[in-house]
C-alpha cells in the first residue's frame, strides 16, 4: 500500500525502512552524521519546508536509499502505515 508523507509525496510501504522522530533522534551525533551524509549524497527529499517533525527512510530496491523530511508527526505516519497494512489483509 501507499503512505502519504505530505504535500504530494507518497511512498509504498513495502519500501519503508523506518519512521523517526526528528527531535528525539537528532540528539545523537550518529543520526546527525547520517542525515548530513545522506544530504551530501543527494538522498534527502524535503517534503515540506515547514518545521520538520520526522524523517522517513526508504529503499528503492536497487540498494539505494531516500530520506524524506516531513512536517507530519511520526505517530501520525505510523498510524497511517499500520492502517494501510491492515487494509491489505
Amino acid at each position: 500500500m501507499y503512505l502519504h508523507l505530505g504535500q504530494s509525496t507518497v511512498i509504498t510501504t513495502k519500501n519503508l525502512l523506518g519512521i523517526f522522530d526528528m527531535d528525539n533522534t537528532t540528539v545523537m551525533k550518529s543520526t546527525r552524521d547520517y542525515l548530513t551524509k545522506s544530504e551530501k549524497d543527494g538522498d534527502v527529499i524535503n517534503v515540506s519546508y515547514e518545521l520538520p517533525k520526522s524523517f522517513v527512510v526508504c529503499t528503492n530496491g536497487n540498494n539505494s536509499k531516500k530520506v524524506y523530511i516531513t512536517q507530519i508527526a511520526p505517530s501520525t505516519l505510523l498510524k497511517r502505515a499500520k492502517s494501510k497494512q491492515f487494509d491489505e489483509l
